[in-house]
């Protein structure tokens, strides 16, 4: 096997003079890109760093991140990523889990955190001195596919933060799976939109790298931005969640630009509405959609849909596709024995790609990790051709009045009434059926006639009266996100639980 070195090495081989980064007017080959790795290797050494010692980086996209990002592990050292979208609560607690002794950031503010660890290197300003002040250490040396590459501290929907242990051989396996799944040449440019701090936003930088091709840094998300990147570089592949893929349809549909070099458009992170791809398919319409499933612990890549937007009016549309090459598919009841085809079960995820645990939590750790198969928390169930259909995350599942609501079921139906632009469904205390289903809905800018009445009467034509909302609140806010661009149900079901003596979280 590998490690993060052989990708960086190939391309170096191949391809030395060849765009390696872009990141707003700067641009780096690939010479540059591994020269700038050693030398960041080096100054991290000067300041007593060695092999294991986890290096943490806040910090938006940028081509920092991406030096960071290969040369640490590649280094023999530990990269962790923090999440720019957590509070400083959560940055101290990710910070101290760790033990990082070093922090890279673009930020200029950092308050406490400073103080929790021994360095700090400003990446406006302290780590271009360090690196030309550093001497060009060795990368790949005394590196083995099972030590640590990554620590990902996972937050936002799944409860209390966990460091998602990484290995090299994790990550090199996901890099051949994506390769596998979707065909990609040196001549590619990459558009890197989702925040690398996740395992989705990082998921096509060591393929890319292995195939010598040019990737696009985009600091922070933003649609217009998105679409001049586009355009400019001749973009051709470029992966997001399905909030960024709706914002970047809505904004190609109002102020189109040139996006025909678009090839492949993917999409994770969470279930995306038929409505959305129907809409993104006609703002993008030379590039393939792909949808990929998965998360932090596998790497993440799991499962695989192509042509999706071929695959609008077939069933299989409503699933995530296939599982990629490299990983295996079951659906488990909770004793732990395996489903048929149609039975709804927990989703469990074998492969190469699967973590090595979660940092100084065995217990969690066992409680996912069983006979070598990662157990997503995710319902759903495989078809006759081995389709895996989402049904939700399991604690998503509405309980009411003895009858099971899966929540993506009652979105899709929102989704479709003519101006809807996000929704998201839950469960609310309910004293006569247990809980009851509510839903939070952000209408379009130019939308005037989407009310509570009118949509729970377009749900009544659509569903069972068990799945339609109860109730529904129309807010023009966006809904908010975690920092990969997952809704958090959480916090709009929080005012409801308040004072219960439980919650469906």
């Amino acid at each position: 096997m590998h490690t993060l070195v052989d990708p960086l090495k190939r391309a170096l081989q191949i391809r030395a003079n060849e765009i390696a980064v872009i990141d707003g007017e700067k641009a780096f080959t690939y010479s540059q890109l591994w020269e700038r790795c050693t030398r960041l290797v080096g100054a991290l050494k000067q300041l007593g760093s060695a092999k294991g010692d986890r290096v943490a980086i806040l910090s938006n996209n940028s081509h920092q991140y991406f030096e960071a990002y290969v040369g640490i592990p590649a280094g023999g050292m530990v990269i962790v990523p923090l999440n720019t979208r957590h509070a400083l609560p959560e940055l101290m607690y990710a910070l101290e889990d760790s033990g990082a002794k070093i922090l890279l950031t673009d930020r200029e503010d950092i308050g406490p955190l400073r103080g929790i660890v021994d360095h700090v290197i400003a990446l406006n300003g302290d780590y271009e001195k360090a690196l030309a002040n550093a001497p060009q250490a060795p990368l790949g040396e005394d590196v083995d596919e099972d030590d640590l590459a990554g620590l990902f501290y996972t937050g936002g929907t799944t409860g209390a933060s966990k460091g998602v242990m990484l290995t090299h051989r994790n990550l090199i396996a996901n890099a051949f799976n994506w390769l596998a799944a979707v065909a990609q040449s040196p001549s590619d440019r990459s558009l890197v939109m989702a925040p690398m701090f996740h395992a989705a936003g990082s998921n096509g930088i060591l393929a890319a790298i292995w195939q010598g091709s040019c990737q696009v840094a985009l600091g922070t998300f933003d649609p217009k931005m998105v679409l001049q990147l586009i355009e400019k570089h001749k973009i051709n592949i470029t992966l997001g969640v399905p909030s960024m893929l709706a914002a970047i349809a809505e904004e190609q549909h109002v102020n189109p630009k040139d996006v025909s070099s678009l090839r492949i458009l993917a999409h994770g992170g969470s279930p995306i509405a038929t409505e959305v791809i129907k809409r993104t398919s006609q703002a993008f319409a030379a590039a393939q959609m792909v949808e990929v499933y998965g998360a932090t612990e596998t790497s993440p890549l799991a499962t695989l849909l192509g042509n999706e937007e071929q695959l609008i009016d077939d069933p299989k549309s409503r699933s995530c596709g296939r599982s990629v090459v490299g990983c295996s598919i079951t659906i488990c009841a909770p004793q732990g024995q395996v489903l048929g085809v149609g039975e709804v079960g927990e989703v469990v995820v074998s492969g190469a790609n699967i973590m090595k645990g979660y940092w100084n939590k065995a217990e969690q750790t066992a409680a996912v990790i069983k006979d070598g198969g990662y157990w997503t928390g995710d319902l759903g169930y495989l078809d006759e051709a081995g389709y895996l259909f989402l049904v939700d995350r399991s604690k998503d599942m509405i309980v009411s009045g003895g009858e099971n609501v899966y929540s993506t079921e009652v979105e899709d139906i929102l989704y479709k009434y003519p101006g809807v632009l996000e929704a998201a469904v839950f469960g609310v205390p309910d004293d006569k059926w247990g809980e009851a289903v509510y839903a939070v809905v952000v209408p379009r800018a130019e939308a005037t006639d989407v009310t509570a009445e009118a949509l729970i009467a377009f749900c009544r034509e659509h569903i069972g009266g068990y799945k339609v909302p109860k109730g529904i609140d129309i807010q023009l806010e966006p809904l908010p996100k975690s920092g990969p661009g997952k809704v958090l149900k959480r916090e709009l079901r929080a005012p409801f639980w308040a004072g219960t003596d439980r919650s469906v979280n």
